[in-house]
């Protein structure tokens, strides 16, 4: 008689829900590789999840208040998995649960462990201890490097997402914006060992990465220890990785106007593989409302490295971050926001109102501006925005430009590539493959996108 094996249970199912910026993503990605090591296979359903995160973000008004309705959805799905062989576990990650701690449990008793983003690197054991224990709470900054100990990515896993990736070399901020929570939530500025970056570079492009743009809350803080002992900045940076071979195209997200060296500002000249775009916020036009910000920039030093960094890549774009309603705001000192905007000449800018974070400066300030005050003024800014938007990529018709092809298009026969200013670019599918750089001409331009032939 053939003997059979038995047969092998399915692996476990997790679901994770992201919120907020680059760095939010990136680390769902990285905590959804360290699972899928420990036997978690990605789930899109939440019927079919054995673990659930939420990775959570606390910089827009009501964070907290959006993840306990998210909450309240998906306690009723444990609910009805409660006995059963499949019961379900649900986490909290991210700045929320860092904020927040104990007291999401407190408020929320289907929640089973609540993760601050520095112990990333211990998802899977706190997990184990969750269904085993109880409810885990970890939101103490860990002494320990979450880097060096989160594993790394299979080059299966690196190859799934396509041929773009993001690589997280800094975290944390010491700048105290008044009204920013990140030095809460994320903590003090770190940087990530130079040789660390490297070797996850190469690996990244070893399986077949072609574009990396690298994250930090402040990004161009980062600094390092090189080779022959010396410090070493962002641009150093660049340089070194710049060196790899097959590597195409660099990027790097979100920076801040006061460690905007010259050094950076140098590798903006002169590295062809370093793209012409830069993601640099202001906030505010106005020095009154910069100086209440805790900036520790003036309008006109913001304006003076637009100018140096246009003098040394002349194609390049900007892109910003403002913010509009911030406590005391005059009308006058939004007239100088709009003329900061003109003077700039965004290609991208996100705009937001200002909404209080608990615990910030800014929550505590008087002459709180009313919510419709805020409206009118943000209408007015995006109008000017959306404005220079169009006009940027109306001035690229008729431009000869190499892009990445990403991803098919929405329709067949379709890719999608991407330009050295970052706008998405749909050329025929016969111009190449995902993960070519092909010659095309812009053809056509719309508010968000781009059309182009082979040049």
């Amino acid at each position: 008689m053939q003997r059979t094996d038995p047969p092998k249970s399915a692996p476990k199912k997790v679901l994770i829900k992201t919120w907020g910026c680059q760095m939010n993503v990136y680390d769902s990605t990285r905590m959804k590789d360290a699972l899928e090591q420990d036997g978690y296979a990605p789930t899109t359903d939440m019927a079919d999840a054995d673990l659930v995160l939420l990775n959570t973000c606390h910089i827009r008004e009501k964070a907290a208040e959006k993840v306990y309705s998210n909450l309240g959805q998906i306690r009723a799905l444990k609910e009805e998995r409660a006995g059963s062989d499949r019961p379900l576990t649900i986490g909290v990650t991210g700045c929320v649960a860092q904020a927040e701690g104990e007291e999401i449990i407190t408020r929320e008793r289907a929640v089973d462990l609540v993760v601050g983003p520095q112990t990333y690197h211990r998802l899977p054991d706190i997990v184990a201890r969750a269904r085993t224990d109880g409810p885990q709470v970890a939101t103490d900054y860990d002494v320990d490097d979450k880097f060096e100990h989160m594993p790394r990515p299979t080059k299966r896993q690196v190859q799934a997402r396509g041929v773009t990736a993001f690589l997280t070399v800094q975290e944390g901020c010491d700048k105290f914006c008044t009204f920013c929570v990140v030095p809460y939530t994320r903590g003090a500025e770190v940087s990530r060992p130079l040789t660390q970056i490297v070797d996850e570079a190469r690996e990244l492009v070893d399986a077949g990465v072609r574009e990396i743009t690298l994250l930090g809350q402040n990004v161009n803080a980062w600094h390092g220890v090189g080779p022959e002992g010396g410090e070493m900045r962002l641009g150093d940076l660049l340089h070194a990785l710049a060196e790899i071979e097959g590597i195409a195209r660099l990027r790097y997200v979100t920076s801040h106007p006061k460690d905007m060296d010259a050094s950076l500002i140098d590798a903006h000249r002169d590295l062809n593989v370093l793209m012409p775009y830069l993601h640099l916020p202001v906030q505010a036009g106005s020095d009154t409302v910069l100086k209440r910000m805790n900036r520790s920039h003036t309008a006109a030093e913001y304006l003076d490295i637009i100018e140096r960094i246009r003098e040394a890549r002349p194609d390049i774009a900007i892109s910003g971050d403002m913010i509009v309603g911030f406590p005391g705001e005059t009308e006058a000192d939004f007239e100088a926001t709009l003329e900061i905007v003109r003077r700039t000449n965004y290609a991208q800018c996100y705009s937001f109102k200002y909404s209080m974070r608990p615990g910030t400066p800014g929550a505590e300030m008087p002459d709180q501006v009313a919510e419709e005050v805020k409206s009118e003024r943000l209408a007015r800014l995006q109008a000017l925005l959306n404005e220079q938007q169009v006009a940027f990529n109306q001035g690229c018709v008729g431009k000869t430009i190499d892009i990445l092809l990403e991803k098919p298009g929405r329709r067949d026969g379709q890719l999608i590539g991407r330009s050295p200013w970052l706008q998405s670019v749909v050329v025929d599918a016969s111009l190449g493959h995902i993960g070519d750089m092909v010659r095309v001409e812009i053809t056509e331009a719309g508010a968000n996108s781009l059309l182009a032939k082979a040049a």
